[in-house]
């Protein structure tokens, strides 16, 4: 009787420790679960020949039906569809002979594209060069989307892009509380961020009715991660990059880091991560990526 009965208890300690240990796992959010808003362009364009060096303008000019139009990319430009257009850049650096080589009629760089030398060897061989705005939150789309569509001739079609991604978007607001905390993790490299007003992860998280704990009580954009500004702040969920969270150890080693596992998201393993080039892209898949995003905190709130 008594070995029963300490079988029987150590059977409900073991099951009792296993429902209290939350799994560690994240819900992840890729490129492959997201879809871009796009508009058929049943006029032509002002060019023919594009080479896109700006983040996110090649996918802006595929959703305005310019596909044919692309003849070059920076690394930046990672979605499927850009696949067969070939990359002028090592790394971020642009080369300007493969720019040059292409022949576009005109070439789209933005204020982070470089070097300047590049660029000017560019202008030179008598290409026409154009800037246009970056895009770091939700208000920034409308205004890139109507720049590009202005530079291929396509501002018709550009005005219908705006408006069916504004439609997008009003969908996937939902009712919650919960209190999200944006980190930019790169442990391979000892950088422990966590983000604050102008991060670009405070527009999305507010897209989707959600509180950016970050936010609401830290000044930078930026800000280092200490114990006592997470555990403060108390965040129900942890959002973060998917190499971030893979450079720290996935969730096991996320919430190893100082304060973490005092907050309710570190103890209920609430996390949240999303394929870098996707989170911060701020563009015609940003909609779809709202509305994962929505799905994505209803379902890591259960546990």
């Amino acid at each position: 009787m008594r070995a029963k009965l300490v079988v029987a208890l150590v059977g409900t300690l073991i099951l009792s420790a296993c429902s209290a240990t939350p799994i560690a796992s994240s819900i992840t959010i890729s490129q492959s679960d997201v879809s871009a808003v796009s508009v058929g362009n049943t006029s032509g364009f002002s060019v023919s020949r594009v080479v896109v060096l700006a983040n996110g303008v090649a996918e802006i000019i595929d959703s305005l039906g310019g596909h044919a139009l692309l003849k070059g990319r920076d690394i930046s430009s990672t979605e499927k569809s850009m696949a067969d257009v070939p990359i002028v850049t090592s790394g971020h650096q642009i080369i300007s002979e493969k720019v040059i080589a292409a022949k576009p009629d005109v070439v789209i760089i933005d204020a982070s594209s470089g070097p300047k030398a590049a660029i000017d060897q560019i202008k030179s061989a008598g290409i026409r060069v154009v800037q246009t705005p970056e895009s770091w939150t939700l208000a920034d789309i409308a205004p890139k989307i109507a720049a590009v569509a202005a530079v291929i001739g396509a501002q018709k079609t550009g005005v219908e892009l705006i408006a069916a991604m504004n439609t997008s978007l009003s969908a996937s607001r939902i009712s919650t509380s919960a209190r999200v905390a944006f980190l930019y993790l790169r442990g391979t490299s000892s950088i422990y961020l966590i983000g604050g007003p102008g991060s670009g992860a405070d527009s999305l998280i507010s897209a989707i009715g959600a509180t950016d704990v970050g936010a609401a009580t830290l000044p930078h954009a930026f800000n280092t991660l200490t114990a006592e500004a997470l555990v403060a702040a108390k965040p129900d969920v942890i959002l973060v990059m998917s190499k971030g969270l893979e450079s720290v150890g996935g969730v096991k080693g996320l919430v190893q880091l100082p304060g973490i596992a005092q907050t309710p998201a570190g103890k209920n393993s609430r996390v949240i991560d999303v394929d870098d080039s996707l989170l911060l892209s701020f563009g015609p898949r940003t909609p779809s990526l709202v509305a994962k995003l929505s799905q994505a905190l209803a379902q890591v709130m259960k546990k």
